[in-house]
């Protein structure tokens, strides 16, 4: 993918993240939407500004893999504050 493109969906990803929350959306959808934004966002920075797109075997998994596991880590977060 060209670094336009790239750099085109980072910034319709940002605005989506923008208007998530500046409407006040609150709860499971919306930290779902966030958390999907988030790690699509960092997949791209990863994969196409720090030239990983090329690379293969452990850095390719390694930083998305890195990515998925703090999405992870933040749901269980909320759902725990959720839950008391």
């Amino acid at each position: 993918m060209s670094a336009d493109k790239s750099f085109a969906l980072l910034l319709a990803a940002t605005a989506a993240t923008f208007l998530i929350g500046e409407t006040g959306a609150a709860g499971g959808g919306a930290l779902a939407g966030l958390l999907i934004l988030m790690f699509a966002k960092g997949r791209l920075v990863v994969l196409d500004f720090m030239g990983l797109r090329a690379v293969r075997g452990y850095w390719r998994l390694l930083l998305p893999g890195w990515l998925l596991l703090v999405a992870l880590l933040i749901a269980i977060a909320f759902r725990a504050a959720q839950s008391n």
